[in-house]
């Protein structure tokens, strides 16, 4: 039985497909078959606090792309996340969050990471994740982070494409199995 949550992510990646196969992905419509997911995992989705950035959300932060053309956005602050099947010394890991220049109250952040998959089972230059940002009852900022929806970039369906690269703290040090994956793995 699938519960609520898979079905929504279930859903989710139906409507990426059929876009993708209406011609409005990098990939060619004429041949495409469908993207390849890994399981829905509800263990890999968390709702944490966002840490502004110092001086501000508005904090300039280059990002590196596979191009070498530098990427400009906003370092927007950052999430603490537990790590499933991490050890104790790994058990929490630091992520850096991006934002649109100028967008002083985004509805979403940017997530670019690299994890223990990447280059294996899913792309080498790592993942993208859009983090929709909520209140606490508190009024706190709330990051929910699925990396169900993790997605590959562009990039990894073919050139032509400037794809930002994960910054260094970006990389997790575990397998995240959630979310898109290579066709081939």
């Amino acid at each position: 039985m699938t519960s609520p949550y898979e079905q929504a992510v279930l859903d989710f990646r139906r409507r990426k497909d059929e876009h993708f196969a209406a011609g409005n992905g990098p990939v060619d419509a004429a041949t495409f078959h469908g993207l390849r997911y890994y399981p829905p995992d509800p263990a890999w989705t968390f709702s944490v606090p966002l840490t502004f950035t110092l001086p501000g959300p508005d904090a300039e932060f280059t990002l590196e792309t596979n191009t070498g053309q530098p990427r400009t956005m906003a370092l927007y602050g950052t999430v603490t996340l537990p790590l499933p099947g991490a050890g104790p010394s790994q058990s929490n890991h630091i992520l850096s969050v991006f934002a649109p220049l100028g967008e002083e109250t985004p509805a979403r952040v940017f997530i670019p990471f690299r994890d223990a998959t990447s280059g294996q089972e899913t792309y080498g230059a790592g993942r993208y994740l859009d983090a929709p940002l909520a209140r606490s009852e508190d009024g706190d900022a709330l990051v929910s982070v699925d990396f169900n929806l993790a997605y590959q970039p562009y990039c990894a369906y073919g050139d032509g494409w400037t794809c930002p690269l994960p910054p260094r703290e970006n990389v997790l040090p575990v397998a995240v199995r959630a979310g898109e994956r290579l066709p081939e793995a």
